[in-house]
C-alpha cells in the first residue's frame, strides 16, 4: 500500500507502544507489591479510591466499576468508587480540591487510593494523593512521561511509570496497568494466607 512521503508505518505505531510496556513489565517487582498491598487492604474491609483528571477521568471509572463488577465469572466483586463520577461534586467544590476534599469526607484509613495522570503534573491528582496520605491510606499512582511530580515527591507509596511522552500511547499502558493491578489483587486476595503485610 503507498504511503506519503514522511509517513509513520503501522509497524512504528506498534512499536512506539512496545518499548513502555516492555518497561512497565520491568517494574513488575513493584507490580506485585503495590497489588499485595492492596490485597491486604480489601481483606482488612478498604475499599478502593480512584481518582484521575481530564481522559483519565474516564479510566477512574472503568476501574472501579472493574472492581465492583468484575466480567470475569467466579471474580468477587470488591467495593471501588471513582471520585470523578459526581459532576455536581466536582463543579461544586472546584476542579482544584475535587479529589481532596472528597477523600477527606468519604474515605477512612483503611482505604486504598488509586491515582491516574498521564504526566504526573496535575494539581488536583497531587493534593487528592497528599489528603490521603495525611489520612492514612495507601496510595497508589499510575502515570506517564517521566512520572512529573508525583515521581519527583515520592507522592504515593507506589508509583508506577508509563514511559512515553505520548499521551495516547501512556493511556493505552494505564489501560494494561490497572487491568493487571485487578487480576493480581485477585490472585492475592483469593489466596488469605499471604495477605500479612509482611509476606512480600
Amino acid at each position: 500500500m503507498a504511503r506519503a512521503p514522511g509517513s509513520v508505518t503501522p509497524r512504528a505505531l506498534f512499536d512506539r507502544r512496545t518499548a513502555p510496556v516492555d518497561d512497565l513489565a520491568a517494574q513488575a517487582e513493584d507490580v506485585a507489591r503495590a497489588c499485595h498491598a492492596m490485597a491486604v487492604r480489601f481483606h482488612r474491609g478498604g475499599k478502593l479510591v480512584v481518582f484521575g483528571n481530564g481522559g483519565s477521568a474516564t479510566d477512574a471509572q472503568h476501574v472501579a466499576v472493574e472492581f465492583v463488577h468484575p466480567v470475569i465469572v467466579g471474580k468477587r466483586a470488591l467495593p471501588a468508587v471513582s471520585l470523578a463520577s459526581d459532576v455536581a461534586t466536582l463543579t461544586g467544590v472546584g476542579l482544584d480540591q475535587a479529589f481532596a476534599h472528597q477523600i477527606r469526607f468519604l474515605a477512612e484509613p483503611a482505604d486504598v487510593a488509586l491515582a491516574l495522570s498521564v504526566d504526573g503534573h496535575c494539581p488536583n491528582v497531587l493534593s487528592g494523593l497528599a489528603e490521603a496520605r495525611a489520612l492514612g491510606m495507601l496510595t497508589v499512582a499510575l502515570v506517564g512521561g517521566d512520572g512529573g511530580q508525583v515521581a519527583e515527591q515520592r507522592a504515593a507509596d507506589h508509583v508506577l511509570v508509563a514511559r512515553s511522552d505520548d499521551p495516547r500511547v501512556v493511556k493505552e499502558v494505564h489501560v494494561t496497568a490497572y487491568h493487571v493491578l485487578w487480576e493480581l489483587v485477585h490472585v492475592f486476595f483469593e489466596q488469605p494466607g499471604v495477605l500479612d503485610p509482611t509476606v512480600l
